[in-house]
């Protein structure tokens, strides 16, 4: 593809992350949407509604794949069908948008990557949008600076205010369509967290619980829409009552792992927090940065690096990001501005393939450890035959 072709899209699954089709359709503009898969048939009027009467809407992925006007799909399904879905859309010849996770388990990351490796020059980009959002690439460049001097640990605490409209709502809540939270929600966290320390999760060893959301609160028979937005009327999270019909993820997790550069990190995730906040701390041979929020709602880059013998809550620095416009603080727009820069081979993926599996990978063992007595467990390499 070369630059000024208008590419063609197909979206697969117009759902949670449906606004990212929203965001690449420009007609007459970089790429436009010309066919939409969705297993329900109620959507199409949303699909015309949308992207115009000429939109082809089909409920079979197979039809979809077999559209030779659509240059490239973006799979935006539920995360158990990722693999599937990007793995035909890869052997059939389109260029592959994947939202995150890559896929619920490692195996399934790696058939991903091996049929991008089978089908020389297939385009695969994984959706980690966290990559693009000002405040995160703040702190790599501060890293990157020298600031702090080498990265040796960091940590994040996560609090998650909406766990009762959004991830114990809908299929989030069932293991069988997610494998766990610390795989679908913090695989952007373990991602952003590798990428800044410079390094992929070698060892990880995890702790948790489902400690709320399991008080016997009467269940819908259906599961309830996901709703990421704080809704005050269902508080406490201990008497929501219209959670998905299975919950069986945990909804406190704690992550520690040893990264392969021997950097040394801690994640921890709470879904009933009062207050919501992605709360980075990287520390260095020579200082630390921390994130917050002020009361504006713009992040705030803190940063020590001069020894003192008091505290110093503020930092010896501030660096204020100042709000975004886009979906996910503007990391959205940014990131299909790259995906479509990508497909006409004139950027390469912030978030590589191997990344992307890395954070499953991270995910899942973390998983696999908190549910087995918190035993360290290994994260296998990608098999020589996959090239990424």
């Amino acid at each position: 593809m070369t630059t000024g072709t208008i590419i063609r899209i197909g979206i697969v699954g117009l759902g949670i992350r449906g606004n990212l089709a929203d965001i690449i359709h420009r007609p007459g503009s970089g790429a436009t949407v010309v066919h939409v898969c969705d297993t329900n048939p109620a959507k199409r009027a949303a699909a015309e509604k949308r992207f115009g009467d000429g939109v082809r809407f089909s409920t079979s992925i197979d039809d979809l794949l077999g559209d030779g006007s659509v240059d490239a799909v973006m799979v935006l399904s539920p995360d158990w069908l990722h693999a599937a879905h990007a793995i035909g859309a890869i052997q059939a010849g389109k260029g592959v948008f994947l939202e995150k996770p890559m896929a619920i388990s490692i195996a399934d990351c790696d058939k991903i990557l091996g049929a991008a490796a089978v089908r020389r020059g297939a385009k695969l980009y994984v959706g980690h949008n966290m990559r693009h959002m000002a405040f995160v690439r703040k702190m790599k460049e501060l890293v990157d600076q020298g600031r702090i001097g080498q990265v040796q640990t960091a940590w994040e605490r996560h609090f998650i205010n909406y766990g009762g409209d959004a991830y114990f709502r809908d299929w989030h809540a069932d293991r069988r369509r997610t494998t766990g939270l610390l795989l679908q929600k913090a695989a952007h966290d373990l991602d952003v967290m590798h990428w800044i320390c410079g390094g992929y999760t070698h060892r990880v060893q995890a702790m948790g619980r489902l400690s709320v959301y399991n008080r016997g609160q009467p269940h819908t028979e259906k599961s309830a829409d996901f709703s990421a937005s704080w809704d005050g009327k269902r508080w406490p999270p201990g008497a929501v009552a219209d959670l998905n019909p299975v919950v069986d993820v945990e909804d406190l997790s704690l992550l520690n792992a040893q990264l392969d550069n021997g950097v040394l990190l801690a994640y921890q995730q709470c879904h009933y927090t009062p207050d919501e906040l992605r709360n980075f701390t990287f520390i260095g041979d020579a200082g630390r940065i921390e994130s917050v929020k002020d009361t504006q709602g713009r992040w705030v880059i803190r940063l020590w690096n001069r020894r003192a013998g008091s505290p110093r809550p503020d930092g010896d620095e501030q660096h204020v990001v100042e709000l975004q416009q886009g979906g996910h603080d503007g990391a959205d727009p940014l990131m299909i501005r790259e995906f479509v820069q990508y497909l006409r081979g004139e950027a390469e993926p912030s978030c590589p393939p191997l990344a992307a599996r890395m954070a499953v990978a991270a995910g899942c063992l973390a998983t696999e450890s908190l549910r087995n007595g918190g035993v360290p467990l290994d994260v296998p390499p990608v098999g020589n035959q996959i090239v990424v």
